[in-house]
């Protein structure tokens, strides 16, 4: 008897061939990017385990897993492929939980490609989304199992409300659910919902940025009676392999930019043993690359506000490297000022982790802007410990950063937002000189290496009155033209070097990267154009007086 089925969404199980930046392939429009280019990108199917399990399966699913086995038998818990749902999905099944990142196709990413091409919202995500769970309401139809969704994604639904009906949802959890989830998953098979333990509604966030609880019988989030969030040692560990080797080091920030909620959650670090449990699991499952999660890495155990403890985390990649099986790791989030202010961690790092020209180190970094008023204003601890003005500006900063990080073989994948509160066109100017001098700069005859993608702030309310047309001024399309004009040259720098797989796979994958770079930037070009984007003007802002990026490169051997 499987009493729980637990499904992914289907975009976050598979491995993108391996490539940087594809993962974020789904967020693309259904119209834009052919089904035959989307499916080869996508690569093959998960892999399945003999009885229809998923052999590799995303973290936040072995999490619920984990904590669904502490108290239930081995044979009442599964974590389903959608191609063997049957397998599962019988009578006596009480409930299946599916776990979701971006289900309507509202996520930063997302939006940013309906910002510029206009639409609906018909992003590969959504059609993703849609298939899954028409195929899992066909299996289930007749029988008593209820359909609860939960993960990251689910605030989409808090705010499309009118979208929830059609997919014939029961639940929809909010929140972190790592210690309650055997009794959530009892009380929603029983119908019995114990208030104190669990509020009916869901949390939202006002005009301010502050917490907001809404009452509503289709949510539940965690009760008032209830710790806000999970204390460290009701974490359960995960039991079987995760996707791409992803490990849990900490949750929380603690930066406090004014646009993430991340930042609103407590810090909590996990200890090394938790840690080494959890890799050696993967391990354990084939998996020889150790991806470390947290939202903000150089925050591990700090012990000075915004300081990086250089002995707790030497001490943490020096023991992920230690255990036996493990070839590579990575941290997944970091800011990109402890590399412009802390070289010798940066150095220090690399030579743990065996970083070179052969296995550079890539981490995702919110940029965010180039400019020094918007930066202030709402990530004023971004640069911390460095500040702007005694120690440079922001610009000045972030090129420090990508310098040290180029040097010692980290690639950081950018992200840059437009339409943030109060911004001007001078603001974004400088986000373009900004990305246009790291774009033409090198370290050691070697040019910089990021990527940098684009987002763009899109007011909730917008979304609700499903008013998605053009919403980008010539300036900002300007900074997604200089954004796509540098990821077409990576595209075309890395596009084969940086591909997996065998000969043919690797020269497929390689081709389409490359020459998809080149025709993303085309019609990004022609969408700017026709919008009246001064397209000579982007390409030579911030690097006319190349005496500029001089002046950075004599300031870097400093």
């Amino acid at each position: 008897m499987t009493r729980y089925v637990l499904v992914s969404d289907t975009t976050l199980s598979y491995e993108y061939r391996n490539f940087p930046l594809l993962d974020f392939l789904p967020c693309a429009p259904g119209d834009k990017i052919p089904g035959r280019i989307y499916r080869f990108l996508k690569g093959p199917a998960p892999e399945a385990l003999p009885n229809g399990e998923l052999k590799y399966a995303p973290y936040s699913i072995r999490k619920i897993e984990a904590s669904l086995l502490r108290k239930f038998k081995r044979n009442e818990v599964a974590v389903a492929h959608e191609d063997y749902l049957e397998n599962f999905i019988k009578d006596d099944t009480e409930i299946i939980g599916v776990s979701t990142m971006d289900p309507l196709g509202i996520g930063p990413t997302t939006m940013s490609y309906v910002a510029l091409f206009g639409g609906n919202l018909d992003a590969w995500v959504r059609r993703e989304w849609d298939a899954l769970i028409e195929k899992i309401n066909r299996v289930r139809a007749g029988k008593k199992a209820k359909l609860v969704v939960g993960g990251p994604g689910v605030w989409e639904f808090t705010v499309l409300r009118d979208e929830i009906e059609k997919y014939k949802f029961d639940y929809i959890v909010q929140g972190e659910m790592d210690d309650l989830a055997p009794e959530l998953f009892e009380q929603i098979s029983e119908g019995n919902i114990d208030k104190k333990m669990f509020f009916q509604g869901y949390m939202t966030y006002d005009d301010h940025f502050r917490k907001v609880l809404k009452n509503d019988d289709m949510f539940i989030a965690r009760g008032i009676g209830q710790r806000a969030y999970p204390a460290l040692e009701d974490i359960p560990e995960v039991q079987r392999p995760v996707i791409k080797g992803m490990v849990e080091v900490m949750r929380g920030c603690g930066v406090g930019c004014d646009f993430c909620e991340v930042t609103l959650r407590p810090l909590r670090y996990y200890p090394l043993e938790k840690i080494k449990k959890e890799i050696e699991v993967n391990v354990a499952g084939g998996i020889d690359h150790a991806w470390l999660h947290s939202d903000e890495i150089f925050e591990y155990k700090h012990e000075k506000m915004f300081t990086p403890n250089q002995d707790a985390l030497e001490d943490l990649f020096k023991t992920v490297m230690s255990i036996k099986g493990v070839t590579g790791t990575n941290p997944t989030h970091g800011r990109i000022s402890i590399p412009a202010a802390f070289p010798e961690l940066i150095k220090s790092l690399s030579e743990i982790i065996h970083a070179g020209p052969d296995n550079w180190i890539g981490i995702q970094t919110g940029v965010e802007t180039g400019s020094d008023s918007l930066a202030m204003k709402h990530m004023p601890n971004k640069t911390m410990p460095l500040r702007i003005g005694s120690d440079g500006t922001f610009q000045e900063i972030v090129w420090q950063g990508v310098y040290n990080e180029t040097k010692y073989y980290w690639r950081s994948a950018f992200t840059i937002q437009v339409g943030q509160q109060e911004e001007t066109d001078e603001d974004n100017w400088d986000s373009i000189a900004m990305i246009n001098r790291l774009s033409n700069s090198y370290v050691d005859g070697r040019p910089f290496e990021f990527t940098v993608t684009p987002l763009v702030n899109v007011p909730l309310g917008r979304i609700k009155s499903r008013n998605l047309n053009m919403m980008l001024n010539p300036v900002q399309l300007g900074v997604y033209y200089a954004s796509y004009r540098h990821l077409a040259k990576m595209a075309a720098r890395d596009g084969f070097s940086n591909t997996h797989g065998n000969m043919f796979v690797r020269l497929g994958t390689g081709s389409v990267i490359s020459i998809g770079g080149t025709l993303m930037l085309k019609v990004v070009e022609k969408i700017a154009r026709k919008h009246g984007v001064d397209i000579d003007k982007v390409k030579r802002y911030g690097i006319e007086n190349n005496s500029e990026i001089s002046s950075l490169s004599m300031l870097a051997r400093a």
